[in-house]
Order: structure tokens, then C-alpha cells, then sequence
């Protein structure tokens, strides 16, 4: 079993990541939520996120067949999801507004109330030319 995952994948993830990520992160209301938003509802929408991640790659990029695949769907949704961190991280760090060293529940909360649209980007764009 192959996971199918290359660099023209990665670039598509990363890009419907960047889509999404840049005007939220320029949000002065995403960086005052996470501010206030209780850990529990951050972590509410980790969970959101990967299950709508994993509905539509189910959907969209596996068409409803996973049975021989299921270790290829679970990646690709966790690669996406790291590689969409990884654009809001780097979206947030170029705009000053990820405090790792000085507020690091910030910055995650910050990093996961951001990632949650993003993801969707992500995932949506990787799904334009899908097996």
C-alpha cells in the first residue's frame, strides 16, 4: 500500500492552507479570541477540525473507498493538518503574533483556532486532481 503523497500534493495543501490562513491571521478578533476562548473550546476545535478533514478527504480525495487504504487516509489527514500548522505558524511568526517563548498556550490556541479554516483550505485544494 502506497500512500500517494508527493511534493505536487504538499504544494496544494500548502497553498489552500496559505489561502485561508493569511486574511484570518491578519484578524485582530482571531487574535483577541484566542485570548479569551477557554482551552477546552480550543481543543473542541482540534477535534472539529480533523473530523471535518477526515469527512471530506473521505468524501472528496478517497471517494468513500478507504477499507484498503485506511493508513494512506489517516496520513494524508495528518500530514495536512501538520502542513497547515506549519503555514499558520509561519503566517503568525512573520506577523509578530505568535508568543512561543512568552506565551506558549497563546501561541497554540492562537495556532489551532487559526488552522481550523485553513485546514479546510487545505484539504479542499489537495482535492482538485484526486484518485
Amino acid at each position: 500500500m502506497k500512500l500517494n503523497f508527493n511534493l505536487e500534493d504538499a504544494s496544494q495543501v500548502i497553498i489552500g492552507a496559505f489561502t485561508l490562513a493569511v486574511p484570518i491571521s491578519f484578524s485582530e478578533e482571531a487574535w483577541d479570541l484566542s485570548k479569551t476562548l477557554p482551552l477546552e473550546n480550543v481543543v473542541m476545535l482540534f477535534i472539529i477540525s480533523i473530523i471535518f478533514l477526515g469527512f471530506f478527504a473521505y468524501q472528496s480525495v478517497f471517494q468513500s473507498d478507504v477499507k484498503r487504504r485506511m493508513l494512506a487516509f489517516i496520513l494524508r489527514i495528518v500530514i495536512a493538518y501538520l502542513l497547515t500548522i506549519f503555514v499558520v505558524a509561519l503566517v503568525l511568526f512573520a506577523l509578530d503574533k505568535l508568543p512561543l517563548q512568552t506565551e506558549p498556550l497563546l501561541a497554540f490556541k492562537r495556532l489551532i483556532l487559526i488552522a481550523m479554516p485553513a485546514s479546510m483550505g487545505a484539504i479542499v485544494v489537495d482535492s482538485f486532481d484526486k484518485e
